[in-house]
């Protein structure tokens, strides 16, 4: 991966080898200003000729790939990973804040009716996942001199998806047109039979991919079971209705669809300079070049690759980390203190440092790269940048002395590693 070149005025200069960069920076003639991606600024005035650079983009629901290329050479290439624990914070903040207030504070008149939403407003979750997405490319673009933009988009039919054969009027009527609501339907479509025991009697809706799993309401997700099956311990871990969800009743899910469909026309907004393309145009030239099915080799056929391109093999995994959690107080208080809890303490959550290292520190151990993940009594968790655990060899337990760490620099919200296409991250000792 080349390194990134700034001039005195701060503006962007053809990218340079590694080793021209340490030159640099060694003989005091350049100073680093970024380590996501890696940038350094020169301190002395210099030529500024560039050639063409082109940026792919290739679009995802949960990953972004990026590739920058100029003259059929690959300057960077790499995957960016969003969050998608956006929506199940909120939950978990709507329920603290509603235990809280049943437990403190008198009755509140109802406000659900009240509220506004301006326009083009978002869902939070899809919100946090386009301006990261659209961040990141503009802070591509500021990284190399007058770059051509391509950015592959999707567009999808959900319902043509479910249902090749759908047309017309169909589209307004759904698979439930005609029964009193969803559950009737689920019903009829089994035949009004429990499928655990096929007996029929009182009769129940089960969630196949469970509600707090991210299971959805459609009829697709639904199944016909009676009283007598329907149980808790059917729900639990190795019984019928686990083994559904994990093997038995794999469904397809549609829940990203939208999102690809929202971020599309978003892209047409803030990006009408940039070309356009879709995946119709991308997977006959990636089989054409002959390379594997990646974000970033798709993002690298977006930016217009040709046969016989030069690729030093190295590419970037950026993912975004959470440090910490919002909630002040607890859903169900804890049990055990040695004294009661008269005097309404908070309990410490979140630990932010310990021993001079901070959460989300990027760290060396045992040979490998990893990030702080939270703090235990003499030590920490190491997390690769996968969500692996880095563990002490032959050892169980996920903590790791602080002896055995290695710093390496802190980091904000953003974890970055370059890293060889040919080694993988190995899986926790």
């Amino acid at each position: 991966m080349k390194v990134f070149v700034k001039n005195l005025r701060n503006e962007p200069l053809m990218p340079c080898k590694p080793s021209k960069a340490r030159k640099l920076l060694k003989v005091g003639r350049a100073k680093i200003i970024d380590y996501k991606p890696f940038t350094i600024q020169l301190l002395y005035p210099t030529g500024e000729a560039t050639q063409p650079i082109d940026i792919g983009i290739d679009l995802g629901a949960k990953h972004i790939g990026i590739a920058i290329q100029s003259q059929n050479k690959v300057l960077a290439k790499g995957e960016i990973e969003l969050r998608d624990d956006v929506k199940t914070n909120l939950d978990a903040r709507r329920t603290y804040r509603r235990s809280r207030r049943y437990r403190k504070t008198r009755y509140r008149k109802p406000r659900f009716d009240n509220r506004t939403k301006p326009k083009g407003w978002l869902p939070p979750s899809i919100h946090s996942r386009v301006n990261n997405t659209f961040n990141w490319i503009d802070k591509c673009c500021s990284l190399v001199p007058n770059p051509n933009l391509t950015i592959e988009v999707g567009k999808f039919d959900v319902q043509k998806m479910m249902n090749p054969e759908i047309q017309g009027k169909e589209y307004q009527q759904g698979d439930t047109y005609g029964y009193y609501d969803i559950r009737y339907y689920v019903f009829a479509r089994d035949n009004y039979t429990c499928q655990v025991c096929k007996k029929k009697s009182i009769l129940h809706t089960h969630h196949i991919i469970y509600r707090s799993k991210g299971g959805s309401d459609k009829a697709s997700n639904l199944i016909t079971v009676c009283t007598d099956c329907h149980t808790h311990e059917n729900h639990q871990e190795g019984q019928i209705f686990w083994e559904w969800m994990l093997e038995g009743k794999k469904l397809p899910s549609y829940k990203e669809t939208p999102f690809m469909n929202i971020i599309r026309r978003k892209v047409f907004a803030k990006y009408p300079d940039a070309n356009i393309v879709y995946g119709s145009y991308t997977t006959p030239r990636r089989k054409e070049l002959g390379i594997e099915k990646t974000h970033y080799n798709d993002a690298l056929v977006i930016a217009g690759i040709e046969p016989k391109f030069i690729d030093n093999n190295e590419t970037f995994k950026i993912k975004q980390f959470r440090k910490k959690k919002r909630s002040l107080h607890e859903a169900i208080p804890r049990k055990g203190r040695k004294t009661p809890n008269t005097a309404q303490k908070r309990n410490s959550k979140n630990t932010k440092y310990s021993n001079g290292f901070y959460l989300n520190d990027k760290v060396k151990i045992f040979g490998r790269t990893g990030f702080i993940s939270g703090f235990c009594n003499g030590g920490a968790y190491i997390k690769d940048i996968e969500g692996n655990y880095i563990t002490l060899p032959n050892k169980s337990y996920k903590q790791v002395s602080f002896k055995y760490l290695e710093f390496l620099s802190h980091n904000n919200t953003w974890q970055f590693i370059s890293r060889l296409k040919s080694r993988e991250f190995l899986p926790a000792i």
